[in-house]
């Protein structure tokens, strides 16, 4: 891997994820009981709102930048410390994308897959860490003192965020997929029929393979929506999880989500992988080459 991808690696797409997620920002109402399902606007400076969740986001994406930048300033022939971890997260990732996608499409892609499982990861693990979520403004109870607008939000509970990263993907998945194929290599992908066939036969597998095109547009219109949700559903979900066994018996609230916390640092994990392995399977899809797999090479030398 040369020095240049380890070290611009992370910025593209961080600050790229940066600035959508502004763009979906709302101003939600919180919700009576629970955690809100819509992030909270806590500014709005020159009529632009910043949310909480924005602000986690933003976080990460600075951490994330400054990590990389601090561990490739000094690059050695012999890493050690951050250099030697991030080459190692970079290699691996790089080599299993490589057996998911093949050669050729990793080397196109691999500056956003790797990119968006780093982040979505940092950004899962970042909201488990301690104040976020309980750390803001809020009011006295009767069973103790209620957190109403907390300053911070993990940035995938918003859905703003997941669609945000699902929308850049889809856009993304348009470019490379013309660049390999073409328009036309591109609707005879989706329209045309499979197989040898003849006379009537091949009428009907026209028409029959029309329709199951159409259905695939459908589809692939709803998977932005689908990476979205799955993601934010988890996340969400994790977050209400341990908010319930934080309250759940009075007096115990530090210790009954600690188990929780390791479920949901695995759940961060495979949220992580399941976004980049869907969106990079996606791509295969219609990005199919004619070269071999590592596999079908090795039965055809034996």
């Amino acid at each position: 891997m040369k020095p240049g991808i380890q070290r611009w690696l992370l910025l593209a797409v961080a600050v790229a994820v940066l600035s959508v997620g502004g763009l979906f920002a709302a101003s939600p109402e919180q919700g009576e009981h629970g955690l809100s399902q819509q992030a909270l606007e806590i500014a709005r400076p020159l009529g632009f709102p910043i949310t909480n969740s924005m602000v986690v986001t933003w976080i990460v994406a600075v951490g994330l930048i400054i990590f990389a930048r601090l561990a490739t300033r000094d690059m050695k022939y012999v890493p050690g410390g951050a250099q030697n971890f991030l080459e190692w997260l970079v290699a691996s990732l790089y080599g299993f994308l490589e057996g998911v996608i093949g050669s050729h499409l990793v080397k196109r892609t691999f500056w956003f897959f790797a990119t968006i499982f780093i982040f979505i990861l940092s950004a899962n693990w970042a909201g488990l860490i301690p104040g976020v979520g309980t750390i803001g403004w809020g009011r006295q109870t009767a069973h103790g003192f209620r957190i109403e607008e907390p300053l911070f939000r993990g940035a995938n509970a918003d859905l703003n965020m997941t669609l945000a990263m699902a929308l850049i993907f889809f856009a993304c998945w348009i470019v490379w997929a013309l660049r390999e194929v073409g328009v036309k290599g591109f609707l005879k992908e989706l329209f045309a029929p499979k197989g040898e066939s003849a006379g009537p036969m091949k009428v009907l597998l026209v028409v029959v393979f029309f329709g199951v095109g159409c259905l695939e547009i459908v589809s692939i219109l709803f998977r932005p929506v689908s990476l979205s949700f799955r993601l934010y559903g988890n996340v969400f979900a994790g977050e209400n999880m341990l908010e319930t066994m934080a309250k759940l018996v009075p007096g115990l609230g530090w210790l009954l989500p600690i188990p929780f916390y390791f479920l949901e640092l695995l759940v961060g994990l495979v949220q992580a992988l399941v976004f980049m392995l869907l969106t990079a399977v996606f791509t295969l899809l219609i990005c199919q080459h004619e070269e071999a797999s590592p596999a079908a090479a090795h039965e055809t030398e034996t």
